[in-house]
């Protein structure tokens, strides 16, 4: 550079600082716009990438619940089948004698079904039927078949129990002391569908 002449010499380091200016502007103006518009198009795809993965999940979800609601439909039609329907004073007695086989207990006074409402939620599809139940057993079978009972009829609900000691006219009957005589209601649900 010493030897050129002090015209060129100004022209060339103008040339290499114009050229260095235009690089600059280039990378700012063009491939530093660039990049960043890179790096917002990946995140953006990576959002969209989790939308995607996330709306499959819910399509995997809804498929999944439908089997579901098609499984509990079916439990429920299954239920709804054995509910109160029709005649529910031979309802009740025979669902009642047909389960107290197996127990040590005398039912022998079933009242006439008393409609209500349930009251539980509005708009509930199920009215319900009240029915008096007497009868003596023995504090214990009485405690079980009430409990198998409830467990075994989701729908039923013993309600109201009153117990009191069975009237025996003979003394020596032992077994006799030890009965209970017992009164209570039986709630249950009456299936909307009729059967």
């Amino acid at each position: 550079m010493k030897n050129l002449p002090k015209e060129k010499r100004d022209r060339l380091i103008l040339i290499g600082v114009g050229t260095v200016t235009i690089l600059a502007a280039f990378y700012y103006g063009l491939i530093n716009t660039q990049k960043k518009a890179l790096v917002e198009i990946g995140r953006v795809t990576v959002e969209q990438q989790n939308k995607v993965n996330n709306a499959q999940r819910l399509v995997n979800g809804t498929t999944e619940a439908q089997k579901n609601e098609e499984i509990l439909a079916g439990k429920l039609k299954a239920i709804e089948g054995t509910m109160a329907s029709g005649d529910m004073y031979s309802w009740i007695i025979l669902t009642v004698n047909k389960f107290r086989a197996g127990y040590k207990i005398d039912i022998p006074q079933f009242s006439r079904e008393a409609p209500c409402d349930v009251g539980l939620l509005p708009k509930f599809p199920y009215k319900a039927a009240v029915f008096n139940v007497k009868g003596t057993a023995c504090f214990h079978d009485l405690g079980k078949f009430i409990a198998d009972f409830e467990n075994n009829f989701p729908y039923l609900r013993v309600q109201n129990l009153e117990l009191e000691p069975a009237g025996s006219s003979s003394a020596t009957a032992t077994r006799e002391l030890d009965k209970l005589a017992f009164r209570m209601e039986i709630v249950t649900l009456v299936s909307p569908t009729g059967r």
